[in-house]
């Protein structure tokens, strides 16, 4: 059977001349997501989550600004990086911060990773994670001095200022019946308070233990408190001067470390 070409045109045009001309109202569009190869492994996302720092390597493959030079067997855009690490990368595009887990042991490589996707940010936040475990393992070191002298009273330094905050916010005052939050004259720095008295101008102000809505009365019952704060969060003390006076809460230093 010859197929008779002119003639199918002609009764085609008949029928619907359109159906002979390029679409004026169709126009193909590109995908909002994408499918990443890395190393191996497959990532699924949107365009718009590799688009958010401008000017990275994943913003221009994204973007298509950059062609895609190699690709898998399924047509999906390949990277020959590591690819267990990227889904790190990922997740920082997506929320915006680096949340690793406490036992990650890989973030040299996570840094050599975003400085190959060009992602500055990633790499400073790397760091700031990396220093954050660092400070976390080093020693921490308490000291609480007493003077009994009421003009210096109690010190309290500790080189954590997490422990600080732990004392502060089991102390409350209280004035005339209101809670009024940990007095900040006795703040001295993030890693410093000094108790110097308890009872402020304002008549009838107290310091009272939270939860336990006990008074303050004495510097050696604040003493007690931070000493117990301090072995229950894991310090062990160290030395003790002048301890002679029959009372570890009687000394007039006692040192700790964690």
């Amino acid at each position: 059977m010859e197929w008779n070409l002119g003639r199918m045109e002609s009764e085609l045009r008949q029928i619907n001349p359109d159906l002979l001309q390029p679409s004026k109202s169709f126009k193909k569009t590109a995908s909002g997501t994408i499918t990443l190869n890395v190393g191996g492994y497959l990532y699924a996302t949107q365009r718009q989550t590799l688009a958010k720092h401008p000017g990275s390597l994943l913003e221009e493959l994204g973007s298509g600004k950059k062609p895609v030079q190699h690709v898998d067997s399924m047509g999906n855009a390949f990277i020959d990086r590591d690819g267990p690490i990227f889904r790190h990368i990922l997740n920082f595009l997506r929320l915006g911060e680096l949340l690793l887990p406490d036992d990650f042991k890989e973030i040299g490589l996570l840094q050599k990773e975003a400085e190959f996707y060009r992602l500055p940010e990633l790499t400073e936040a790397a760091l700031d994670w990396e220093q954050q475990q660092a400070a976390q393992h080093e020693p921490a070191f308490l000291e609480v001095t007493d003077s009994h002298d009421r003009s210096h009273g109690l010190k309290v330094y500790c080189s954590d200022t997490t422990f600080i905050e732990k004392v502060k916010s089991r102390l409350v005052q209280i004035s005339k019946s209101r809670l009024d939050g940990f007095p900040e004259e006795f703040e001295v720095s993030s890693n410093v308070i000094q108790f110097r008295h308890f009872i402020k101008s304002e008549m009838g102000s107290r310091l009272v233990l939270k939860e336990d809505s006990t008074f303050v009365c004495t510097l050696e019952c604040l003493k007690l408190e931070t000493v117990m704060l301090a072995l229950k969060g894991g310090f062990r003390l160290l030395t003790s001067l002048d301890s002679n006076r029959g009372s570890v809460v009687q000394c007039e230093a006692l040192h700790f470390v964690k």
